[in-house]
């Protein structure tokens, strides 16, 4: 399972900040504004190669009523899904009742905890410090989150603190991964038919199914062999829009299934036909991809519906599931079994493409195809050079490509070359990530003493420049 971090204080201390910061976005509202986290925000992070879910909370004061206390208790009651706790307090405005508060509270949780002073830009570090060692923690460090400063550090800290050991799966060779069994979660909003979808597959009433949204509350993983294959079931709870959740142990499922994607190989994402599709069927999937798994889309509840219907649904999903397009699309009744054999099908191609064996002349060979066929934009003038390509990786396949000015390549051609060595390695079910590389130039400090100018050079230099301008 990914490793939980969570960021707890008082209010307007930068917790939001340092989430953007560390998961590489800006879901989180950031303003100068105390109490502006309302609700938990989950969001996926790779720190130093380790993968982590992190977790911002409201700010607790200690002092709390109405809503705010709501607030506070949820803040609270993240920690105990955490595995590791950072303590985010303010250097600017110093040590406050309502950190003592928030470090008394820690206490009884006995999670490992990290005091993050923040925003030590502008201020005197060590004497900003000193002041929060009377709390007792050994892992104190200084940040600015906003700039950056010291997080390389705090994520060091957090490694060590839990001890983690990044696994590196491209290390391992696909027979292990193989012999390892296919995990497969099935995932989707509340009531769409995950686990009458688990029980089709297992042949027997494993799971509770009740047509209320919510019955599935964790995950549950559950083996099974399939044809002589060993394969990990893993039902999870529904992800409803964040404003519809409010219960406690409803937050905690959404954590648990994000966590169950993680640990997947292939996710099977349901979704039901007679409902459209939602702005959270497209986050889920959207989370699916930058997990890096492959998957498979179920439309479920297909039966009984009118010819007319179907090409609704069908024309919907052309319009809001275009880009992916890589994904094997199956239209299923998890109640009566319909094409529900043709989805064992599609996870394992997904699986297969996702361990595809690559080599670097192969590769080579078909950027050369793809240069030859169409060419990037140039960068100023200057044409990148595309030179040669190797695998870098497998689940999901990583293809490292080397050349001149290639860290300047557009995303619409990064994405013209996926779809390319796509088809042409016949990739189906697996998204596929592209890493650039170029070699620093040896001679970029060094002046070039032959291309100094004469004398006479010189002077027609500065006539021409004082008849003409400069330009």
């Amino acid at each position: 399972m990914l490793p939980v971090i969570a960021l707890v204080g008082r209010p307007n201390v930068g917790k939001s900040t340092l989430f953007n910061r560390l998961t590489k976005s800006r879901d989180a509202l950031v303003a100068n504004l105390p109490g502006l986290t309302r609700d938990r925000q989950y969001g996926q992070a790779k720190l130093k190669g380790q993968p982590f879910i992190v977790v911002d909370t409201g700010g607790i004061a200690g002092d709390e009523e109405g809503i705010d206390d709501l607030m506070a208790k949820q803040s609270l009651q993240a920690v105990e899904e955490a595995d590791i706790v950072l303590f985010m307090v303010d250097a600017r405005t110093g040590m406050t009742a309502a950190d003592e508060y928030v470090a008394e509270q820690l206490r009884r949780q006995q999670k490992p905890v990290i005091l993050v002073v923040n925003k030590v830009d502008g201020v005197h570090a060590d004497a900003a410090l000193a002041e929060y060692y009377s709390f007792g923690y050994g892992n104190i460090l200084g940040i600015a989150a906003e700039h950056g400063r010291g997080v390389s550090t705090l994520i060091d800290q957090v490694l060590d603190c839990l001890e983690i050991v990044p696994a590196n799966e491209d290390e391992q060779t696909i027979e292990e991964l193989q012999a390892r069994g296919l995990k497969l979660a099935v995932v989707g909003r509340p009531n769409v038919g995950k686990s009458t979808l688990i029980n089709r597959f297992l042949g027997e009433e494993r799971v509770v199914v009740f047509d209320m949204p919510g019955t599935t509350r964790d995950s549950i993983y559950i083996e099974m062999e399939r044809r002589g294959k060993p394969y990990t079931l893993i039902d999870t709870a529904g992800v409803r829009r964040r404003g519809k959740v409010k219960e406690t142990v409803e937050k905690f499922s959404v954590l648990k299934t994000l966590q169950a994607i993680g640990d997947a190989n292939v996710v099977v994402m349901v979704m039901d036909a007679r409902e459209p599709i939602t702005d959270q069927d497209l986050s889920l999937v959207s989370h699916i991809i930058d997990a890096g798994r492959s998957m498979v889309i179920a439309i479920n509840k297909w039966d009984g519906m009118t010819e007319e219907e179907r090409d609704e649904v069908k024309q919907e999903i052309d319009r809001r599931l275009g880009f992916v397009d890589f994904a094997r699309i199956h239209f299923i009744s998890a109640l009566h079994g319909s094409n529900v054999g043709h989805l064992w099908e599609s996870v394992d191609e997904a699986w297969e493409s996702a361990l595809v064996e690559m080599s670097a002349s192969q590769l080579t060979r078909l950027l050369e195809q793809a240069y030859d066929r169409h060419q990037p934009p140039a960068i100023k003038g200057r044409r990148i050079k595309l030179r040669y390509a190797h695998p870098g990786g497998h689940n999901p396949p990583l293809i490292v490509i080397h050349g001149k000015q290639v860290s300047k390549l557009q995303e619409s051609y990064k994405r013209y070359l996926i779809n390319f060595f796509r088809k042409k390695l016949n990739l189906i079910g697996t998204p596929i990530r592209l890493e650039t590389k170029e070699g620093d130039n040896p001679f970029a400090d060094k002046t070039n003493k032959s291309r100094e100018l004469s004398r006479r050079q010189r002077l027609k230099k500065k006539r021409a420049i004082k008849k003409f301008g400069k330009k």
